[in-house]
């Protein structure tokens, strides 16, 4: 049955392309939602951007027809902008009409009268708008085109039984897939596999795309650091290989994610040479607004910012200080260290807002945060990869790590990519369960 989609702001600033994810259906998008993007255009950040790239969008497609009268585009939708119907009378007492979502409740309440035959659905990312539309009987969704159900995200690795002749094939010449796995297995995706005839006798393995391989890395360390447990053996594994060009790794606080991707990157930059240079990217708040407001150049303005980093930088150098017999005051600050390679050109630190625009070769780039971005963002940060370039996503996508308007725990940026990139040859996935940094963080982690 054709719907009426009525689309609120913060649905057009979460995707820009959500015009194209309606077909056969009409939508409708009030008046006063175009003055507030109006209003947002010039916002720095995503926001902006977002804002502007949708009238843009509308502008285009306003050349095949009249958009007050209505377009009918090519997926069968019909789109139109609501000039009328803004009577706010039909709003019980309480509501403040001097509030613009107050006024789009009212747009959509006397079409809803009007369309009595057509269901009217309010489409919006904000919750008090959803309770209150539901408190005057609307019906109200969420934006669901680039929603994932978290509780069946790709973990990134399985358990599964073989006999031992089997699992010393692996080391021979690799291992076709068996008929045991029924499930769909995707390239770099890791198999911890135990013997059904030989007790103790296992392997953590790779899926190449091709056949299962042993790993190539398990017996390395990156910049003095070793994993510890088996899934941060899987992240090094794939923050190791200069053939996975996009890696994500998602766990919760004190999992490893940043300390192991930091790790790598001293190793395959500084170390080994592999890329140029290490970009660490970082959202400042919500959404990548800008950082225009903070005093100093964009350097001094991010460094509150990059704490994870210089935390994992210091930890680094006391492991490493550590393994040599250094013990006693550090040689050096951490500060001083990363400037001196900035100098160089060896790292850079950006937040979203400076990326746009950008083309990174031979570079590896660590996004913390991940999280934060809407699925949008994140297709726009893989687009600045270049020759020989590499991203790593890390984040913990649970919505209580998420502070952004505009997604959650099943639309953000990290997941998005995770289930939208899991069956490409240059990409791995892995999620860390384990919390390693303390005895204290596991409880916390566990219990709170």
């Amino acid at each position: 049955m054709v719907k009426n989609y009525i689309i609120d702001t913060n649905v057009m600033i979460h995707d820009p392309e959500f015009i194209h994810n309606f077909p056969n259906n009409n939508i409708v998008i009030p008046l006063l939602c175009i003055e507030e993007l109006d209003n947002l255009k010039r916002r720095e950040g995503l926001v902006g951007f977002h804002a502007r790239r949708v009238a843009k969008e509308i502008k285009r497609l306003m050349e095949l027809g009249n958009i007050e009268q209505g377009i009918n585009l090519p997926n069968n939708s019909f789109l139109r902008v609501e000039l009328n119907h803004m009577n706010t009378e039909i709003l019980p007492n309480g509501f403040d009409i001097n509030k613009n979502d107050s006024r789009i409740l009212a747009v959509v309440l006397n079409l809803q009268n009007i369309y009595r035959d057509v269901p009217t659905v309010l489409v919006t990312k904000d919750l008090y708008m959803a309770i209150k539309a539901r408190s005057l009987g609307i019906e109200v969704e969420d934006y669901q085109s680039d929603r994932i159900d978290v509780d069946t995200i790709y973990k990134g690795y399985m358990e599964i039984e073989l006999l031992s002749k089997d699992i010393d094939k692996i080391y021979e010449d690799g291992l076709d897939i068996p008929p045991q796995i029924a499930e769909p297995i995707y390239p770099n995706e890791f198999l911890h596999i135990k013997s059904t005839d030989q007790v103790g006798h296992e392997i953590l393995a790779r899926y190449d795309g091709n056949k299962i391989v042993p790993l190539k890395y398990v017996n390395d360390s990156a910049w003095g650091l070793t994993p510890i447990n088996r899934e941060q053996k899987m992240a090094f594994e794939l923050l190791m290989n200069p053939d996975i060009h996009f890696v994500t790794i998602i766990g919760g606080a004190g999992s490893g994610k940043t300390i192991l991707a930091t790790a790598t990157a001293l190793q395959n930059v500084i170390e080994t040479n592999k890329y140029r240079k290490i970009v660490f990217v970082r959202p400042v708040v919500a959404a990548g607004n800008d950082i225009g407001y903070l005093p100093g150049t964009e350097n001094e303005k991010l460094e509150p910012w990059m704490g994870s980093f210089y935390d994992a930088i210091e930890n680094l150098s006391d492991i490493k200080d550590n393994n040599k017999g250094h013990r006693g005051k550090p040689i050096f600050t951490v500060e001083g260290f990363i400037e001196q390679f900035r100098q160089r050109g060896v790292i850079e630190t950006k937040t979203f807002t400076y990326m746009r625009g950008r083309t990174f070769t031979n570079t590896l780039i660590i996004v913390d945060e991940a999280q934060e971005m809407t699925p949008h963002l994140a297709k726009l940060m893989l687009t600045r990869a270049g020759e020989n370039s590499k991203f790593v996503f890390i984040g913990d996508p649970s919505d209580n790590q998420i502070d952004n308007n505009y997604i959650d725990s099943k639309s953000n940026g990290l997941v998005y990519t995770v289930e939208k990139m899991k069956e490409f040859n240059i990409t791995g996935h892995v999620a860390l369960n384990r919390v390693e940094r303390s005895p204290l963080a596991k409880i916390a982690e566990k219990n709170m």
